[in-house]
């Protein structure tokens, strides 16, 4: 499937995406942000047999904001980041979803607002202890995953060029390949890898690394990728064409492609879904 994320629509409840999108004649949606709705599920179950879902990350945003962050070893952050994906799992099962994808975690607790931006230079946590943390929280969300038949992709994050020389390091887990694999190797069977080609593309050249290296060193676990571009520097989620860098190396048998790209009319919008499915040759199902 060839999945639009509600994230470019940040100004809307998912529920009015889905309803403009369906409009559109779009019905692959990757359900990703947007705003605090207190009737959400109600909402989303009228279009359960008309809308493919698939639910990323910080979705449902909740009430009051935080940030989601399964490495954080802070006790309250932890578990409410524990309970979060918990939802989110039974909400796939909920929409007749198959999985639940989410962002590696972070070192520190960035403040809501610093999200996708510089983050201010404080304390970062000990390396060894937040993958301990991480992998702790990832099996027990992972049970319930697997109760529900529900599988997990865990996403790489993006190091800005910015960020690393705020810190002078990395604050940020799986922006490499080899603590990648470390992490997947060490994860239950349920537990899979959703490659974003954007953040790949920005921690790459901050870390200097090439970024076919996650590629190749992932390839077992890769189940899913986010599409979109960017200058190298910053995740910016701008346009892709035919030229972008990625192509030769993505998979072409998968079932999980979600174009990210914000700022752009439904016009652009079909263009890219029609790229996407030439590139891959139709060897995916798509609708």
């Amino acid at each position: 499937m060839i999945y639009i994320s509600t994230r470019g629509y940040r100004s809307k409840t998912a529920a009015e995406i889905c309803n403009y999108l369906i409009n559109n004649d779009i019905f692959n949606i990757e359900l990703s942000g947007g705003l605090y709705d207190k009737n959400m599920l109600r909402n989303l179950m009228q279009f359960k047999n008309i809308i493919c879902f698939q639910p990323h990350n910080y979705f449902p945003p909740p009430k009051t904001p935080f940030v989601f962050n399964l490495a954080s070893l802070d006790e309250n952050i932890s578990k409410q980041s524990i309970n979060h994906a918990i939802k989110t799992i039974q909400l796939s099962k909920d929409l007749n979803c198959s999985r639940y994808s989410f962002h590696a975690g972070f070192l520190l607790d960035p403040k809501v607002n610093e999200l996708g931006k510089r983050i201010s230079n404080r304390f970062i946590n000990d390396r060894s202890e937040g993958i301990k943390r991480f992998l702790n929280n990832i099996y027990t969300i992972s049970k319930k995953a697997e109760e529900l038949n529900i599988s997990l992709l865990i996403e790489n994050n993006v190091l800005s060029a910015e960020n690393y020389k705020e810190f002078s390091a990395d604050p940020l887990l799986m922006t490499t390949p080899e603590e990648s694999v470390y992490i997947l190797e060490n994860t239950p069977d349920n537990v899979n890898m959703l490659i974003d080609v954007a953040h790949l593309k920005v921690s790459s050249n901050t870390l200097g690394y090439a970024a076919v290296d996650m590629l190749q060193a992932c390839d077992p676990w890769i189940k899913a990728y986010h599409f979109s571009d960017n200058d190298g520097l910053s995740d910016s989620n701008d346009t892709f064409d035919e030229k972008a860098w990625f192509w030769p190396f993505i998979k072409h048998d998968l079932d999980y492609y979600s174009i990210e790209v914000y700022n752009i009319n439904i016009k652009e919008v079909k263009k890219l879904i029609s790229l996407v499915k030439t590139k891959l040759n139709h060897k995916v199902a798509i609708d």
